[in-house]
C-alpha cells in the first residue's frame, strides 16, 4: 500500500520495499535523491504542500549511503538529511553522507527500568570525549583523540559504586571537528560521528569484549559485532547498559542556535535560497549566539524539528530526560511558546523523563506549567547555593581568624519553588571549571580549598564539608567529572591543545587523598538513599554561628518523621563540647563522619562514637538538645533511632 506523502516520517525511513524519504525544503526548486541504491544518479521527489518533497524508493537497505541534492533560487548541490540518524567518517565531515539506519533491531537489554524518582536523583556530568580513552595497551590516549560512546563503559560500575544513578552527558550530536565541548551541533539526529570505535579497528574486540562482560555480570545475553558496528548502536549501547546497572542517561541539548562552522551541506540555506540574508536561511534567524545562529521559532517546521529531535531521543535511544541548554536565549528571541509546545509534547511522549532547564532569567516561570502561564520544565539549574558554599570556602581558605560569614549558605539550603528536586544543585559544571573560559572561570572545589597546596589536610577537609553540604542538602545533587576524587585542575574539552587538562584517573592508584575522597562521595551517597529525608524537602536551618563557624540544619519527612540532622563545621579546631539543639529527646545515630575519611580509616578521628542521647535543656528553637563533637572542618550527620 503506497504510503501517504503527508503522514510520512521525516528522513529516510525503511520499508519491506526500501524506504521512504521527506524533506522540507519550501523555496527550493527541486529535489532529488542521490545514494548507492542508485549509483548515485538523480531520484527525483515529488514536491507535496507546504514545501515538503517525498520520495517511495525501491531497493534501499539498512547501510546505504544517501544526500539530498536541492537546487534552488541562490544556488544547488548536495545537503545533508536534517533527520540524517547517522553520518559517514569516510568521506569526512562536512562532506559526509548519511546512512539509512534500521533502528528497531537493535538488542535492548533494559525492559523493565525505570528512572528513579526526581528528589532521589543523584546527577554525574560527564564529558564522552575528555572522560576516558585507553589503548589495549592501558595508555591513556585522549591528547590523540577523543574517548568514544563505548569507552564511557570502563567506568560504568565505578560510577554504579560511586552511587550515582544518573549520568548527564554533554552534548553528543554531530559538531564540526573531532573535538568540541558540543554546543555546536550541527547535525542534530546523528551522534557525533568521532564517539565512534570503527569496527575495522584493532581494539574494536576489547569494546566488545567489555560489553559482554558487564552484561554476562547481570546474566544477559552478548552483542554480536553487526549489534555495535556503527554509531547509533553504540551510543544505545551505553544508554542500554547504563539502564541494566541501574543508572539513567540525561542528554545535554541545545536549541537556542545550532552551528558555528555550518558548511555548505548543512541546514544553513537549506533550500538554496540566495544567501546574505540570515532570516531566508530556512531553519534560523539572523541573530547570532554563541558563535552560531539562533532557530526562527516562530516557524511551526522549525518548533517541529527540535521537537520531534527530543522526542527521537526518546523513542530511538531510551534516554530519560534532557538538560536544555541556556533557554533563555529561547525566550528573549520568541520562543516562549515554542518552550511550552516542547515540555508538552515531551510529558505527553515519557512522563517520567525529567526537564531540566538552564534558565537566567525568572526561574519561578520557566517552572510553572503552561495552564498557568510557564514554560512547564520540571527543574532548573541552581547558582546560588553554589555560590553561598564557595564563597564560605574562600573565606575559610584566607585562615582560622579570618571572616567567616555561613548566612548565604544557611539562606540557599531552603528550596526556593516548592519541592526541592526543582533545583539541580553544583559546585562544579562544565563551564565554571573549564580552561578556556575567560569570562568566570572558578577554581575546582579543591583548589579553592586551600591554593597553595589542593593535597593539604585544609583542602582535603574542606573539599569534604562542601560536597557533604552539596549531597546532603535539598535539590538534585550533580558531580562534575573528578569532583570526586578532587581534581584540581581545569578540565578542557581539547585536551590535545590543552596538553595538561585532563582529568587524572591514575591518582586513584597513587594518591591517597584521592581514593580517601571517592569513598567518601561513594559513602554519603548511601546515608542520601538510606535515610529519606535527605532526599525530600524539609529543612530548618536553625544554627548559625559564624563566631564559631558552625552550621546546624534538620531534615524530616511530614507524617514520617525520620528525622535527621545535619552538623557543619569550618573550624579549624575541634569542637569538643558543643551544646546543640536536637528536635527529640533520646538516642540519635551518629550516621556520618567526614572525619573518618582523612587518611581512611583515620585512627585519629574526633567524634562521638557512633551515637549521641539527646536530653538536655531546650537550645536553639527545639525542646531537647546535646553535647556534641564537632571535628575541625567536618560534616556531621545523625538519624533519629
Amino acid at each position: 500500500m503506497p504510503t501517504d506523502p503527508d503522514q510520512a516520517r521525516m528522513g529516510a525511513n525503511l520499508t519491506p520495499f526500501g524506504a521512504t524519504f521527506r524533506t522540507w525544503a519550501p523555496a527550493a526548486t527541486a529535489v532529488t535523491l542521490r545514494g548507492a541504491f542508485n549509483s548515485w544518479s538523480d531520484y527525483p521527489l515529488a514536491r507535496h504542500a507546504d514545501g515538503y518533497w517525498f520520495a517511495e524508493v525501491p531497493g534501499v537497505k539498512e547501510g546505504d549511503q544517501y544526500k539530498f541534492f536541492v537546487s534552488g533560487l541562490g544556488s544547488t548541490g548536495y545537503k545533508r538529511d536534517p533527520f540524517a540518524r547517522a553520518l559517514t567518517l569516510d568521506p569526512p565531515f562536512p562532506a559526509s553522507n548519511c546512512f539509512v539506519t534500521r533502528p528497531e533491531t537493535f538488542p535492548w537489554h533494559d525492559k523493565g527500568f525505570r528512572p528513579k524518582p526526581f528528589n532521589e536523583l543523584v546527577l554525574y556530568q560527564l564529558h564522552v570525549g575528555a572522560f576516558w580513552c585507553r589503548d589495549m595497551q592501558g595508555h591513556d590516549r585522549r591528547r590523540e583523540k577523543p574517548g568514544r560512546f563505548l569507552d564511557v563503559l570502563f567506568k560504568l560500575e565505578y560510577l554504579a559504586d560511586l552511587g550515582v544513578n544518573a549520568v548527564q552527558l554533554l552534548p553528543i550530536q554531530e559538531f564540526s571537528g573531532p573535538r568540541s565541548l558540543g554546543y555546536n551541533g550541527i547535525d542534530l539526529y546523528s551522534p557525533e560521528m568521532d564517539y565512534t570505535v570503527q569496527p575495522a579497528a584493532p581494539d574494536f574486540q576489547q569494546y566488545i569484549d567489555k560489553a559482554n562482560q558487564l552484561l554476562a555480570n547481570r546474566g544477559l545475553p552478548p552483542f554480536r559485532q553487526t549489534e555495535l558496528d556503527c554509531q547509533t548502536k553504540q551510543l544505545m549501547a551505553l544508554v542500554d547498559l547504563f539502564h541494566v546497572y541501574g543508572i539513567s542517561i540525561i542528554f545535554d541539548v541545545v536549541y537556542n542556535h545550532a552551528g558555528g562552522d555550518f558548511g555548505p551541506e548543512g541546514i544553513y540555506f537549506y533550500d538554496r535560497e540566495p544567501e546574505g540574508d540570515n532570516n531566508r536561511s530556512l531553519y534560523f534567524t539572523d541573530q547570532g549566539w554563541a558563535g552560531g545562529l539562533v532557530f526562527a521559532y516562530w516557524k511551526q517546521e522549525v518548533r517541529q524539528f527540535l521537537i520531534d529531535n527530543a522526542r527521537f531521543f526518546f523513542d530511538e535511544y531510551h534516554v530519560d530526560g534532557f538538560r536544555f541548554d541556556e533557554v533563555t536565549v529561547i525566550d528573549s528571541h520568541g520562543g516562549w511558546n515554542f518552550l511550552q509546545d516542547l515540555t508538552d509534547s515531551l510529558r505527553y511522549r515519557k512522563p517520567e523523563a525529567i526537564l531540566i532547564a538552564e534558565y537566567w532569567a525568572d526561574q519561578r516561570s520557566v517552572l510553572r506549567s503552561h495552564r498557568d502561564g510557564g514554560a512547564g520544565f520540571d527543574a532548573v539549574v541552581a547558582s546560588s547555593l553554589r555560590q553561598s558554599i564557595r564563597g564560605a570556602l574562600a573565606q575559610a581558605a584566607a585562615g582560622k581568624d579570618a571572616p567567616l560569614n555561613l548566612d548565604g549558605i544557611a539562606a540557599d539550603l531552603n528550596p526556593p519553588y516548592g519541592e526541592a528536586w526543582r533545583s539541580v544543585q553544583h559546585l562544579e559544571n562544565q563551564d565554571v571549571v573549564r580552561i578556556d573560559n575567560h569570562t568566570d572561570r572558578q577554581p575546582r572545589v579543591a583548589a579553592l580549598a586551600d591554593s597553595s597546596n589542593a593535597r593539604s589536610w585544609y583542602a582535603r577537609s574542606r573539599s569534604r564539608v562542601a560536597n557533604g553540604l552539596l549531597l546532603a542538602a535539598p535539590g538534585i545533587p550533580m558531580l562534575f567529572m573528578g569532583q570526586e576524587f578532587m581534581e584540581d585542575k581545569y578540565w578542557s574539552d581539547s585536551p590535545n591543545y590543552f596538553a595538561d587538562s585532563l582529568i587524572w584517573w591514575e591518582g586513584l592508584d597513587s594518591d591517597r587523598a584521592m581514593r580517601d575522597h571517592v569513598r567518601f562521595i561513594r559513602e554519603l551517597t548511601q546515608v542520601r538513599r538510606n535515610y529519606r529525608a535527605l532526599c525530600g524537602d524539609r529543612i530548618n536551618v536553625y544554627h548559625i554561628r559564624n563566631d564559631n563557624r558552625v552550621l546546624a540544619f534538620h531534615r524530616w519527612l511530614d507524617g514520617f518523621g525520620e528525622d535527621v540532622v545535619v552538623v557543619v563545621s569550618l573550624r579549624e579546631e575541634t569542637w569538643w563540647s558543643y551544646e546543640l539543639g536536637f528536635p527529640r529527646d533520646g538516642e540519635w545515630a551518629e550516621v556520618f563522619n567526614s572525619d573518618v575519611y582523612d587518611g581512611w580509616m583515620n585512627p585519629a578521628a574526633a567524634g562521638n562514637g557512633g551515637r549521641i542521647t539527646a536530653g538536655g535543656p531546650p537550645r536553639h528553637g527545639f525542646q531537647s538538645s546535646a553535647t556534641i563533637v564537632i571535628p575541625a572542618n567536618s560534616i556531621l550527620i545523625f538519624a533519629a533511632r
